[in-house]
């Protein structure tokens, strides 16, 4: 009887000790094994189809995310920080004019392009933004000054922009932002606004223009960056959820680093990105049901529109939508997936 129970206890021991298994969507099981490297961006989200899109167009952005993702590995690869990827690859998105963020944002209702972005660093929980900048090449690179180089967290206006150009970041006269594609699209919401009695209209093409990006290093810091041209005919120096701390950005090392994109008002008012941190830290969810959970039923029943890319602790990914496409795509060691419609 003694074997016999010897033999139980062995076995239920064997079974205890095995290893979980990992999927790169970030499955419900918990992986005990942590990636090497993991990044993971978004081009942003809105009523992106398949009918509405040029061969030609799908391959620029297509090859534009493979890029950027190229950029964000070749610095994880090489050792180095998950902070200088998430920022070198929103750089590049940033300068690419099919984004709206930096060289591609779109316009205000007085013509202008008013910038927005912000930085967290999971380790630390250290944070920084920058919201309505005119004249900043990089906004995700002032946000990350703020960070590091300011006792804040978030500075704005003409402060920002001053606070930019004490430390050295490339500032660029206003018209650097003219995209006639932008322009054209304020026009026709113009437009449109004129027809409904001046009643104030947002872009008629429904997308909702973020990039951002997250990253794991091998030391296992996550770092998280969003930046944004905001919506299209925005008025009154309007700010979304991009550069606000736990709504458009959240990093923790403990849990995950999220990224948002979308109807910023709604991911504010529900704390979109700080929410699947805090679902993961305190009900213990994994990162795929607490992103599913705040984007597929809490936003959505809410009438909030969009999307989110996140990665958790070990490199498991998250690329969840509401919408019916979001610009994303995600790298792992000898994994790469980039993808724009929904599947």
């Amino acid at each position: 009887m003694i074997r016999y129970f010897t033999v139980l206890m062995l076995l239920a021991f064997a079974w205890a000790c095995q290893p979980e298994v990992s999927d790169a969507s970030g499955g419900a099981e918990e992986s005990v094994e942590r990636a090497e490297y993991a990044l993971v961006i978004h081009g942003g989200a809105g009523t992106i189809l398949r009918e509405n899109m040029t061969s030609e167009k799908e391959k620029e952005y297509t090859d534009a995310l493979n890029a950027a993702l190229d950029i964000g590995e070749r610095i994880l690869k090489a050792g180095g920080s998950s902070m200088d990827a998430v920022e070198q690859t929103i750089m590049y998105m940033e300068d690419s004019p099919l984004f709206n963020a930096g060289k591609g944002a779109v316009f205000t209702h007085d013509g202008k392009n008013e910038l927005d972005a912000s930085f967290m660093d999971g380790a630390s929980r250290n944070a920084g933004a920058v919201g309505g900048v005119t004249t900043v090449k990089n906004p995700i690179r002032a946000a990350r000054a703020v960070m590091e180089k300011s006792e804040h967290v978030m500075l704005v206006g003409k402060g920002a922009e001053a606070f930019a150009q004490e430390q050295g970041l490339d500032i660029v006269p206003p018209d650097y932002f003219f995209t006639q594609n932008r322009w054209d699209a304020l026009q026709r919401t113009l437009e449109a606004e004129n027809k409904q009695n001046g009643a104030l209209l947002s872009n008629p093409d429904h997308k909702f223009g973020t990039v951002g990006c997250v990253a794991l290093d091998n030391k296992g810091n996550i770092a998280a960056g969003t930046s944004t041209g905001g919506m299209t005919n925005k008025r009154y120096n309007r700010i979304g959820d991009a550069p606000i701390i736990g709504a458009g950005a959240y990093a923790n090392n403990a849990t995950c680093g999220v990224s948002c994109t979308g109807h910023g008002e709604y991911f504010i008012r529900y704390a979109v990105a700080y929410d699947v941190n805090a679902l993961m830290d305190y009900k213990g969810l994994s990162l795929q049901d607490a992103a599913h959970h705040v984007i597929q039923e809490k936003l959505k029943a809410a009438g909030g529109s969009g999307g989110l890319i996140a990665l958790d602790r070990n490199g498991k990914v998250a690329m969840p939508f509401n919408t019916p496409g979001m610009y994303r795509g995600y790298a792992r060691p000898g994994e790469r997936e980039v993808g724009i419609y929904g599947e």
